[in-house]
């Protein structure tokens, strides 16, 4: 979504690289080209002004003067400001002090509200909670049916005792779902409600009753990131009518240019506290603004890769790799198996090309990065399940009718299962020498890289001579060219022709003893 705003923003700041000091020229061009790109991703206006005029004064002042970079000093500054509109400290949920903590989600119909209900279930189930979801969106067709079935697949409790379609009331609903959570002993519930196309008096009234009713500990507005302006005004309309306490920001993967995302919390007041990024209920997370303030400034996000790994990894699991990796074996206790374990939880991080957008500088690459294709990692995995146990243990012994018949049986060419296997070979033995310690082979030179002073014989320099064919017959006709030539040379004397002279009775031609 950031992506186009963050191509500008890079370009802008390859202008600074190499000035010792900027003028307020430079100064000046830099933030009108911040400006254009601010407004060309759909930033409000009141926001870009704001947030230009705080660039432009801490860009002239004492911060920038005295950096020995002052390029990487602005870097520093926007960076700053970014994180300061998107909302500053990330904000975190309140829970009631005796259960269950109300959480009431409102935003206009087709904002994503059930599918996020049952995202925000998934995660808060995840941090050991136990969340019910209830459907007060009685008006919308099979609006209680979603909910339920999303519910059914985040694993979670749902209070759906009206069928909807319009029939029910969803203040009632809401009222006697606090009871059922108390009686089925749930610590938090989640109230589904519905929306309209648009902002009238029905729709603020109705959530304005349930609020009555619940006296949520959050409300949440739910806004569609890639709505553009209308995100603010419909948020500027539900604080005034209803009020929430925070912003849940859904299809956030879209490829619109995002500016709600960086105007809402700098307009209402109110921070954004979750983001959904996906269609997968597992694709929903905290909202960061230090680390989105990274992203759409090419820095990566390398704290939430992490958070993901640790969420996905096994302790014990990785120990037991680095152990094989580690051995005195040289890494051959690392079999295709373990490879293939460690491609599976790879794939439960989710897309490799959002694992790769989270690393620092990867934007530069990112065409490359959206044309990866995600079924490579299936049929790698269909390859070594087609082998055999011991095949996969000894990959050495796969031989060309072995290779056949796995190919056969994964459906690929011979030549992939070919270059599996030796790609296999390369990595476990590069993830050895790192593991020892070596660094990263086939880098001399390099500090902690591997390969440094006498880890590699040097070569003597061969001196060149004269090439010769490949071809036997014309190396042959030169041979005898060659042999010619020196046999004429022989005969006719020394070398470029003179006659050849007996060293003793040598002496000089009479044109040359004048000048003796």
């Amino acid at each position: 979504m950031f992506d186009t705003l963050s191509d500008r923003l890079s370009a802008t700041f390859k202008n600074l690289r190499g000035k010792g000091r900027l003028s307020e020229a430079d100064i000046d061009a830099t933030a009108r080209e911040i400006r254009i790109a601010l407004l060309e991703a759909d930033v409000a206006l009141p926001v870009v002004r704001a947030f230009i005029a705080n660039v432009k004064e801490r860009a002239r002042g004492v911060e920038v003067s005295q950096a020995l970079n002052p390029a990487q000093q602005v870097v520093k500054i926007v960076n700053e400001e970014l994180v300061a509109i998107l909302g500053g400290e990330t904000r975190r949920l309140r829970f009631a002090k005796t259960a269950p903590t109300v959480i009431m989600l409102a935003g206009l119909q087709g904002a994503g509200k059930t599918t996020l209900a049952g995202k925000l279930g998934l995660w808060l189930k995840g941090q050991g909670h136990s969340p019910l979801l209830v459907a007060c969106d009685l008006q919308r067709p099979n609006a209680v049916n979603q909910l339920s079935v999303v519910a059914e697949r985040a694993g979670v409790a749902v209070y759906a005792p009206e069928p909807g379609n319009g029939v029910g009331d969803p203040v009632q609903v809401a009222k006697d779902s606090i009871e059922f959570a108390k009686a089925k002993v749930h610590d938090i519930v989640i109230v589904d409600t519905a929306g309209r196309l648009g902002i009238d008096q029905e729709l603020m009234q109705q959530a304005a009753d349930i609020r009555d009713a619940v006296s949520p500990d959050e409300i949440l507005f739910v806004v569609d990131a890639m709505i553009g302006q209308d995100a603010v005004n419909t948020a500027e309309a539900f604080r005034d009518g209803v009020g929430f306490d925070g912003v849940v920001l859904s299809k956030l993967d879209g490829d619109a240019r995002g500016g709600a995302a960086l105007s809402i919390a700098h307009v209402t007041g109110k921070q954004v506290m979750f983001a959904s990024n996906g269609e997968k209920l597992e694709d929903f997370d905290a909202f960061h603004p230090d680390r989105m303030a990274s992203r759409i400034l090419d820095m990566g996000d390398l704290l939430t890769l992490i958070e993901q790994a640790e969420k996905t990894f096994s302790q014990e699991e990785a120990a037991k790799m680095a152990s094989k990796l580690q051995s005195s074996k040289g890494g051959k206790d690392f079999t295709l198996d373990d490879f293939l374990a460690q491609m599976e939880q790879v794939r439960k991080m989710g897309s490799i090309s959002k694992l790769l957008g989270m690393l620092p500088g990867m934007g530069q690459i990112k065409d490359q990065i959206n044309n990866i294709d995600e079924r490579d990692i299936d049929r790698t995995a269909a390859i070594i399940k087609s082998m055999t146990p011991k095949e996969r243990a000894e990959p050495t012994i796969i031989n060309g009718s072995r290779r056949a018949r796995i190919a056969k049986g994964s459906g690929v060419e011979v030549s992939a299962v070919k270059s599996l296997v030796e790609r296999f070979f390369e990595a476990r033995k590069m993830m050895s020498k790192m593991a020892q310690g070596g660094g990263m082979p086939g880098m001399p030179g390099m500090p902690g890289m591997g390969g440094g002073p006498g880890r590699q014989k040097k070569q003597v320099k061969q001196a060149k001579g004269k090439r010769k064919s490949g071809n036997p017959m014309k190396r042959k006709a030169e041979e005898q060219a060659a042999a010619a030539r020196r046999e004429q040379a022989a005969a006719q004397g020394g070398a470029f022709g003179l006659p050849a002279q007996d060293d003793k009775n040598f002496e000089l031609p009479d044109e040359f003893k004048k000048f003796m």
